[in-house]
């Protein structure tokens, strides 16, 4: 059972059960951890940024700390679901 990258309507997580790797659902779910992930790389530079900046106000920060946890949070799904199929996925790019 392969952890999907989104959760259900009601908040739950969403699971795959297939053999096959080039199935649709398993390339839109690749495609959307891929998208994530290079996501979560363009947040950590802004939060990087943000934090270096003295001037950076309050609403800065808290901009950039809200988009670091929505990050995080994505990220740690796909390390969860690449661990538990034992191993990471090659990128189709």
């Amino acid at each position: 059972m392969r952890l999907l990258p989104w959760t259900g309507a009601d908040g739950k997580p969403c699971y795959l059960s297939t053999d096959n790797p080039d199935s649709l659902l398993s390339r839109l779910a690749d495609d959307v951890e891929a998208a994530q992930l290079a996501s979560a790389e363009q947040v950590l530079a802004g939060a990087k940024a943000v934090l270096g900046d003295p001037k950076a106000g309050e609403r800065a920060a808290r901009f950039a700390l809200t988009r670091a946890v929505e990050s995080l949070g994505d990220a740690l799904r796909v390390a969860v679901s690449r661990s538990r199929e034992g191993g990471v996925r090659q990128s189709r790019t």
